[in-house]
Formats: C-alpha cells, sequence, structure tokens
C-alpha cells in the first residue's frame, strides 16, 4: 500500500519512484508530508513534463527533477536528487551562478541560447551546449524561494553546425585554384587552425615516391610542428612514425593514437585540457591501395570520441583529399600548358622557316611562268596561254596564302614589326578600294568610297594598312549579294577611323565574341566561296594593333556588317623609318582581287561537248555524261578540259544547291564534287542523294583537300563511290571514274551510256546496296577543360525545370568535380541564388561525383552526367554513372559521403544495373 506522503511522485517515471523511495527528512527540504503546497504543485508539474525540467528549492537549491532531465547530468544521477546544486554542478557554476541568482533576486526569468557548459557526468571534462530558461518559484505567500529551470541539450546542433562550416570554409578554400600542392596544403592548414575546438592540430602528408613529406601542419615551425617527423620513408618507417599511425595509415588503415600528451603536451578544448588522442587517416586516391597521403588530427580533450566526431574526421580528409587532387591536377595542367606553349613557340618558328622557304620555290615557279606569258619573241599557243594562266594565277594565290601565314605567325611570335611611314592615308586606301572597283561591280554591287584628306599627316606601314585593308574589303565582297559596300575614312580630335560597311548576310550576336579568333569561321554562312584560311579578320586585328589601334565590328543578320579600324593620333604620329620602301604596294590587293574574280566566274548553262574529231573512236564510255560541283573556278576549268579530252559531256556548278537541281532536272552518268563548298557542301551533296530512291543509285565521286582516314571514311559511309585526295594524278582521277560508271552499268544490265539515268536509278533501286552507316567512336576520356558537353534537353516529367533545366556530360576522373562546380556555379550565379545555398549544394554535388567516379566499377560509359533543374523555389541537382557498385572498405567507403549530402540537401538514391543516379534537393525558402 503506497504511502500518502508518497502519492506526490506517483506518474513521476524512474525518477518519480527514486524520489519516492528517498529520505527527504535528512535534506533540507524534511518530510514530504510537511512541503509546502506550491512546492508539491511544482514537484507535479515537473514530474508530469516530458520535457527536462529542474526544480531549486530552498537557500540549499535541492534539485528535484525529471526522467528527461536525468538523462542530461549521466552518471550524477541519482545521488543529484535533493542534493545542493552547487555541489553537483560545481565545475559549470561559474557559468549558472549569475543566472539563477539573478532570476532569485529579480523575480524575472530569463532564457539563454546555446549556453556552454562544462559538465563531469562521462569520466572526462565535457563540452555541452543547452538551450536554458530560469524562472522564479514562490511559496504559499508568494515570495521567491527557488528557480524551475527549463533546459534542452543542443551540444550535437552546435558542434555539427560548427564542423560542417570547417567542411564548407574547406572546399571554398581547397577548389585546385591555388598555384601549387604545397601551397593549397598551406591554406587548408590555415582553415582548420582556425577550428581549433574540433581539430586541436592538424598535420598533411603526402606521398613522394616512397616516402610521406609533411608538407603543413598547424602551429607552423615555431610551434608543435617539432613533434611531429618532418618526412617518413615507407620502406623502412622507424618508430615515430609507428608511434604517430603514419605507416599504417599511409597502407590505407585508419589508425587511433592514444599516447598524445606523452610527446606533445598540447592544451586545447575551452578549457586547455591536455589533448590525449589523435587519428591517422588515410587521404583518398584513385587507388585504394595507396593513399595519396596521411591526415593527422588531434581529438578535442572535451568531446568524446564517436561516430559523429570520427565520421567529421574521416569527411575532413576526404575534403583535404579532393583539394589536394585538383591541386595537383591544375599543376599538371599547368605544365601541360607551359609545353604547349614550347611547342607551339617551336611549331611557330618551324612554320615561319617553311614559309620563307616557299618562297624560293615559288619564286622559281613564278618568274618562268611570268617569262612565258609576257615573250613577245616566242608567243604561247592559246590552249598553252591558258595553262599557263592557271599555274600563274594560283601560285600568285599560293605565295598570298604564305605571305598571310608568314606574317600571322610572326605576329603570334612577337616578331612583327611596324615599318611606320608618313603616308597620305586617304589617298592609299582610295587607291587600294579602287583596286577592287571591278570586282564589285562585276558581282553587281555598288562600292562607294569617300576618303577626304585628313587634317593631318598619318605614319603607318603601308604594308600592314594595305593588308587591313584588302582583307575587310575581300570579307565583305564574300558575304555580299545584294546592295552595296561603302569604304569610308574619317577622323576627329582623337582618331583616325577607316569602316567598311556591307549589306552582307550579316552576322549572328553568338559570333561577334569569336569573329576576330584564328581559324574561326561562322558555320553554316552563305558565302560565295567556302575557300579560305580563316585567319583573315584575326590578322587585321593582330595588325591593328601592331599598329597601335584596334577594330570594332557591329552586324546585324539579313542586314550586314560594319568593320571600324581606329587609330589613335597617338599612334599616328610615331617616329617614321626613312628611306626607300620596297616597291610592293598594291600587290596584295591585287591578288586578292584575282581570287575574287574567281568566285565570281560562272560557269556557263550550256554543257561542255567535247570535240567530234577528238572522240576515242573504240571507247564504250564515249559521250558519258558528268557533273561536275566545285566553288574554285579554275579548278572547274581544268577538270572540264580533262574531262572533255576523253569525250565526255560536261556540265559545271559551284556548290552542292545547284548540282542537286542539275540531277533532278537532267540525271548525269556521274557526279564528280568537291566537299568545300558554299550553301552545300559535298557531303550533304551526298547525303541527300542517299536519300532520294530515285538518285540512291547514281555513282557519285568526292574531290577533297581534306587528306586522312577519317575524311575519306565519312565520305564513303555517307555512299560515295569513291574518293580522291588533292592533289591527284589526271590519269588516276580518269580511271576511277571509268571504274564508277562501268560498275553502275553492271549493276544496272541493258543501261546504255547517254540513256536516262534517272530512270535507270528508279528502276532497280534495290541494286545498290544500302548506304553504310557510319561507326559511333567509342567514347574517349579526355581532359577535364574539354570535357563538358552540354546534354539534349532532358525529358521533365514533373516539370520542376520551367526556370532552368540544363546537363552536362563529363569523364569519370577526379578532375570533373571541379569542372562540375565550375559549370553549375554558372548555371545557378544567374538565378540569384543565395551564395550559402549555393555553396552548400555545389559542395553536396562534388561528394556524388567524386562517388560516382570512385565507385562506378566496368561502366558502360565512363562518363558522369550532372542534371541541374530549377522550377518554383526548389533547386535538384542529378549526378549518374553508368557502372555497378563497387565495394570499399570503411577508410573509402562513400556512406560517409552520404552524411555531408544529406546535411546540404535532400539526397535519393536509386541503384540499377545500368548505373546509380543521386538526387539532391534543396528549397530556396
Amino acid at each position: 500500500m503506497t504511502r500518502p506522503d508518497n502519492e506526490l511522485f506517483l506518474g513521476g517515471g524512474d525518477t518519480g519512484r527514486l524520489m519516492a523511495e528517498l529520505d527527504w527528512a535528512r535534506t533540507p527540504l524534511g518530510r514530504v508530508d510537511g512541503w509546502p503546497q506550491s512546492l508539491r504543485a511544482a514537484v507535479r508539474m515537473v514530474l508530469s513534463s516530458r520535457y527536462p525540467m529542474l526544480l531549486l528549492w530552498g537557500e540549499s537549491y535541492s534539485q528535484l527533477y525529471n526522467d528527461a532531465y536525468s538523462a542530461l547530468i549521466g552518471d550524477k544521477h541519482p545521488a543529484a536528487l535533493g542534493d545542493d546544486v552547487r555541489v553537483t554542478l560545481a565545475e559549470g557554476w561559474d557559468v549558472l551562478a549569475p543566472l539563477i541568482e539573478e532570476a532569485m533576486a529579480t523575480g524575472v526569468a530569463s532564457w539563454v541560447p546555446a549556453l556552454q557548459l562544462l559538465l563531469e557526468r562521462a569520466g572526462y571534462r565535457e563540452e555541452a551546449y543547452f538551450s536554458v530558461s530560469h524562472a522564479p518559484a514562490r511559496d504559499d505567500d508568494g515570495r521567491t524561494v527557488g528557480v524551475l529551470t527549463v533546459c534542452s541539450e543542443v551540444t550535437q546542433q552546435v558542434v555539427g553546425e560548427r564542423r560542417l562550416r570547417l567542411l564548407r570554409d574547406l572546399s571554398v578554400l581547397g577548389d585546385g585554384r591555388t598555384v601549387d600542392v604545397d601551397a593549397t596544403s598551406a591554406r587548408l592548414i590555415d582553415v582548420i587552425d582556425g577550428h581549433p575546438l574540433d581539430v586541436p592540430f592538424a598535420a598533411i602528408y603526402l606521398r613522394d615516391g616512397t616516402a610521406l613529406r609533411r608538407v603543413a601542419c598547424t602551429g607552423g615551425d615555431n610551434g608543435h610542428a617539432g613533434a611531429l617527423p618532418d618526412a617518413v620513408e615507407l620502406t623502412n618507417p622507424g618508430p615515430p612514425a609507428f608511434a604517430w599511425g603514419l605507416a599504417d595509415a599511409a597502407e590505407g588503415r585508419a589508425t587511433q593514437v592514444t599516447d598524445v600528451a606523452d610527446r606533445l603536451p598540447l592544451p586545447a578544448g575551452p578549457w586547455d585540457d591536455p589533448v590525449h588522442t589523435a587519428l591517422a587517416l588515410p587521404l583518398p586516391s584513385g587507388d585504394e591501395d595507396q593513399p595519396l597521403g596521411v591526415l593527422l588530427a588531434g581529438v578535442s580533450p572535451s568531446r568524446g570520441l564517436d561516430e559523429a566526431y570520427r565520421s567529421f574526421n574521416q569527411l575532413l580528409a576526404q575534403q583535404i583529399s579532393v583539394a589536394v587532387r585538383n591541386a595537383q591536377e591544375y599543376e599538371e595542367e599547368r605544365r601541360r600548358v607551359e609545353a604547349m606553349a614550347e611547342l607551339d613557340r617551336v611549331k611557330t618558328d618551324f612554320f615561319a622557316n617553311v614559309s620563307h622557304e616557299f618562297r624560293t620555290p615559288l619564286t622559281l615557279i613564278l618568274g618562268p611562268l611570268t617569262d612565258a606569258l609576257t615573250d613577245a619573241t616566242a608567243p604561247l599557243a592559246a590552249v598553252q596561254r591558258e595553262r599557263v594562266e592557271t599555274g600563274w594565277r594560283n601560285a600568285t594565290r599560293l605565295l598570298t596564302l604564305v605571305n598571310s601565314l608568314l606574317t600571322f605567325s610572326s605576329l603570334e611570335a612577337g616578331r612583327a614589326r611596324s615599318d611606320a611611314r608618313v603616308v597620305d592615308l586617304a589617298a592609299l586606301t582610295a587607291e587600294l578600294a579602287g583596286v577592287f572597283r571591278a570586282a564589285v561591280e562585276r558581282a553587281g554591287l555598288t562600292l562607294e568610297v569617300s576618303c577626304p584628306p585628313l587634317p593631318r599627316p598619318v605614319a603607318v606601314d603601308p604594308v600592314n594598312w594595305e593588308r587591313i585593308v584588302t582583307n575587310l574589303l575581300s570579307n565583305a565582297l564574300k558575304y555580299t549579294f545584294i546592295g552595296r559596300i561603302r569604304v569610308t575614312l574619317d577622323a576627329d580630335d582623337e582618331e583616325v577611323r577607316l569602316t567598311v560597311a556591307d549589306t552582307g548576310i550579316g552576322i549572328a550576336e553568338r559570333d561577334l565574341p569569336k569573329l576576330f579568333e584564328r581559324f574561326h569561321r561562322v558555320r553554316g554562312a552563305r558565302s560565295r566561296s567556302h575557300e579560305g584560311t580563316g585567319i583573315g579578320l584575326a590578322l587585321v586585328h593582330e595588325l591593328a594593333r601592331l599598329e597601335g589601334g584596334e577594330v570594332r565590328v557591329t552586324s546585324q543578320v539579313g542586314v550586314g556588317s560594319r568593320f571600324t579600324v581606329t587609330l589613335p593620333w597617338s599612334a599616328a604620329y610615331r617616329t617614321a623609318v626613312t628611306g626607300p620602301a620596297a616597291d610592293v604596294r598594291g600587290d596584295a590587293a591585287r591578288a586578292a582581287v584575282e581570287e575574287a574574280m574567281g568566285w565570281l566566274t560562272e560557269p556557263g548553262d550550256a554543257v561542255t561537248e567535247p570535240d567530234p574529231a577528238s572522240r576515242p573512236t573504240t571507247d564504250e564510255l564515249v559521250g558519258a555524261r558528268i557533273l561536275l560541283a566545285d566553288d574554285n573556278a579554275d579548278m572547274r576549268a581544268y577538270l572540264t578540259r580533262l574531262l572533255v579530252g576523253q569525250g565526255w559531256r560536261v556540265r559545271a556548278v559551284t556548290d552542292g544547291r545547284q548540282a542537286l537541281d542539275e540531277i533532278h532536272r537532267d540525271p548525269p552518268d556521274l557526279v564528280l564534287t568537291d566537299v568545300m563548298m558554299p550553301v552545300l557542301d559535298g557531303f550533304d551533296l551526298v547525303r541527300r542523294l542517299r536519300a532520294d530512291p530515285a538518285t540512291r543509285a547514281l555513282p557519285v565521286l568526292v574531290l577533297s583537300a581534306r587528306a586522312g582516314g577519317e575524311a575519306s571514311v565519312e565520305g564513303l559511309s555517307l555512299g560515295a563511290d569513291d574518293y580522291l585526295v588533292k592533289p591527284f594524278a589526271a590519269a588516276e582521277l580518269i580511271a576511277r571514274i571509268r571504274a564508277s560508271i562501268r560498275r553502275a552499268r553492271d549493276r544496272t544490265p541493258g543501261a546504255a551510256i547517254g540513256g536516262d539515268a534517272a530512270t535507270v536509278a528508279a528502276a532497280a533501286p534495290s541494286a545498290r546496296s544500302a548506304p553504310v552507316s557510319p561507326v559511333p567512336p567509342l567514347p574517349a576520356v579526355e581532359p577535364v577543360r574539354d570535357a563538358s558537353v552540354l546534354l539534349e534537353a532532358p525529358t521533365d516529367p514533373d516539370g520542376l525545370g520551367d526556370l532552368l533545366d540544363v546537363g552536362w556530360t563529363y569523364p569519370s576522373a577526379p578532375t570533373s568535380a571541379a569542372a562540375m562546380r565550375r559549370d553549375v556555379r554558372g548555371a545557378l550565379g544567374e538565378r540569384d541564388v543565395d551564395p550559402d545555398v549555393l555553396e552548400d549544394l555545389l559542395l553536396a554535388a562534388s561528394e556524388a561525383v567524386n562517388n560516382a567516379v570512385e565507385h562506378a566499377q566496368r561502366p558502360s560509359r565512363p562518363e558522369v552526367r550532372v542534371r541541374v533543374q530549377v522550377g518554383g523555389d526548389l533547386i535538384r541537382i542529378s549526378v549518374r554513372d553508368f557502372g555497378t557498385w563497387r565495394n570499399r572498405r570503411p577508410a573509402m567507403d562513400r556512406g560517409r559521403g552520404a552524411l555531408l549530402m544529406n546535411a546540404y540537401g535532400d539526397v535519393r538514391l536509386v541503384s540499377t544495373a545500368e548505373g546509380t543516379t543521386v538526387t539532391i534537393e534543396r528549397r530556396l525558402t
């Protein structure tokens, strides 16, 4: 039977039963039946609460509490029941006393969040944090005679947030942008040094051959670094290496060191207690059997080394490993860049030397050709003159290309110079523009030149100025089909301006930033010719800079373009070179016009017929009809003469579109086409012919200057019958044409040369085997700088990506995480995402990508795909690999990485036979 006095403690759980059994008469509170009603009511409230509550009553601060509070004081329970709190919590009384005494004295409640408190509840001096409220407790007369304390422990929350801040700081600072590995390690250690409560000391050791080398340590050489070995020879580690666990950690085994205080007397923690324990952790690398190095990290004497603390240190080691690996990749990339720069310099020197060597044979070609053309004593016959003129024009064009490439290589090597001379710039510009007038008018355009005299003399290099004007005018003529080209030269108090404006096809805004890069060509742009080196505008840009000016461009598609070269008067007042100038004025302009005339030479509509007198009488292919497609006028003329000489009928066109129209209008027996042509190139022509049943069997022979196996495979895989690389032997071309026509005739027995080829092709479309599809190349792992490729727009079944839906594919390589961070940062940076949220997501996504790289075993595709979706207030990042799961030993297990990812977002993982997809979601609000 329960005593009436003890009914007060009924329903109080284990603590209530202990209070009922306690002899209260031996405490300052006295017998329970003598307790005032106010104390009884307070005790009932405390015992009935599920929240930690402590009642202090009387001058002796006697303690009465519930089960929830008993768990907070650990092994101090149950001795604390009825005892003085100043004795129970003596180690933390200096913090609690002011709060309790204030509540007693003023009768006003207080609340303190995350109060740091020293507790000795688990056998050591523990760092703990509580959110505490102290309220006055009054007796039956209304006097304050005690304090009611309501508290909750927030130690895990405070310590966890502090540790996550350290991990995030490491991810931000250790992004591989530092100059070298040692500097990166020093930065990482500096960050760790700012968090002594969690990492009292740390040292980073990196593998250097068969040794571990200490590259950074908290405290520096004048601090506690002297107690740690500078280097460890792994083939013969020695006692210090084993004592600190370095030898075992270097083999991938995490080691706990328990006698730190004997070798390194280091005060740490909030109350400067000595450090007793450290962890030697392997730094993960791509080779799990050979870690990158070792992290030696001290353990706080004020926190127990529980699973959460161990997981934090594992994450710490992983973050350091990622940063160091990124720095190593950066160093390797820098060395590669330096090697490439040296290679580029060597190539530039070689190119310049070869270009110089080209001039000698070109001189010996052009000289005799010019002599032959101008020799009045032994004039050439008409046929021979035509052949020699063709050779002279193309040798001159080759010399122009060599000069341009030589100039450009000199500019890139920094060896080009400007031989400035005082010139009448207005007259020079007008003269150069006038050279183009005939070509412009032949194209059906209007040339407007406005070059009034300038107010002051100008010092420029006339050769460089000629190249600038020539390239701009040649470019305008090439891309302008109707309207006009206008050249103006004017000046104000600041500068001289040359403007070349046209009414051509215009340039898309996305192409403008790259317009002056070498070898850049706007894809799919309509032009009079596809020929050219792609360095004309780059040469204009570099020459303008060499003259002290700059070039700008404005353009609108379908309206035209305006190029403006500006020369400040300060550059125009340079000291001029004295002495006679080389007599080459106008040579570059005349060569450019000669080339442009070739673009403007349109083939006649009539078929070129062979001379009946010269036809072979026994050739069964006499009268075969050949359709020739080439945008070079000289090449068309040469091939026409060559083919007509075989007794064949030839129709010539300038691009693939015209060829397609002619084939449908009057089908030939064979198509002979160049690859590089405007409007529609040769490969597209072949593709369309093979897609049409009416022309599927039509023989096609492709000519191209693109040498190499890949080009020929591409042409043949599209369905071309043959592929011949320029320069070619005339006899070989004739033999291949004959073989192609004969094969076509053999496939269609009874077909006669000169008959209706379209009818023959349509009658037997299956006679020709289907075109061979190109075999897709195996995916290759490229360096990370070239690996980021935009994916096709993915499906979005839940409609999340209404604001942003973009993806990338990266090689399965350790450097991909850095590339991913750059791309995701760029995509989300434009969405006004909170910087902290962005950094959290980048850290979680980096962990997901690193896991995908490290764990994908025998992947069907050696790549990792990343997708970013934004919709409403939600961001989703998906990371997918294409391999099976690979088990790792605990020291390398990415399960610890999942802790990091979950800390920054909601994480889901789906693993199938095709691969694993990790999805990270985070709310913006």
